[in-house]
């Protein structure tokens, strides 16, 4: 025992333990100051691009609007006779069905895609894939001026 002998002549034993407590004070600091910059980040702000007025916009073209409701109504405006009145559709099935119709008709006329700010976006984007897949080659969106 002449090597683990102190002051006394008693026997004293070494702690082999790790102190975690600052390690636990380190954790806590870091998840506070993770909690108060999270919300800070705010994902969902995207910067939309800004597009300028079209050089020559069509004199006529098919119209379509979309609603909230999944309703829609088509139709084509300008030109000389000031377009037909719109026509209220249903579903999008419809939709496509008069789109056919009216690109078979006038195979060179362009489309204008106006929806409600509460819609959707994925119901936008399905429109202009169906007609782009029925060859439509000028699909445009409307904008508030």
């Amino acid at each position: 025992m002449a090597g683990s002998t102190m002051r006394g002549g008693r026997g004293r034993k070494f702690k082999a333990e790790i102190n975690v407590v600052p390690y636990i004070d380190v954790m806590l600091v870091l998840l506070v100051i993770f909690m108060v910059a999270a919300p800070l980040a705010n994902p969902g702000v995207i910067n939309l691009p800004t597009a300028a007025k079209s050089s020559l916009p069509p004199s006529e073209y098919i119209q379509i609007n979309l609603q909230p409701d999944t309703s829609a109504t088509i139709g084509i405006n300008g030109g000389k006779t000031g377009g037909a009145a719109p026509e209220k559709v249903g579903g999008r099935a419809i939709l496509v069905q008069r789109l056919k119709a009216m690109h078979e008709a006038e195979p060179e006329m362009a489309v204008m895609i106006s929806a409600d700010k509460d819609i959707r976006y994925d119901e936008v984007i399905q429109v202009i894939s169906e007609a782009k897949k029925l060859g439509i080659s000028r699909v445009g969106l409307a904008t508030k001026q």
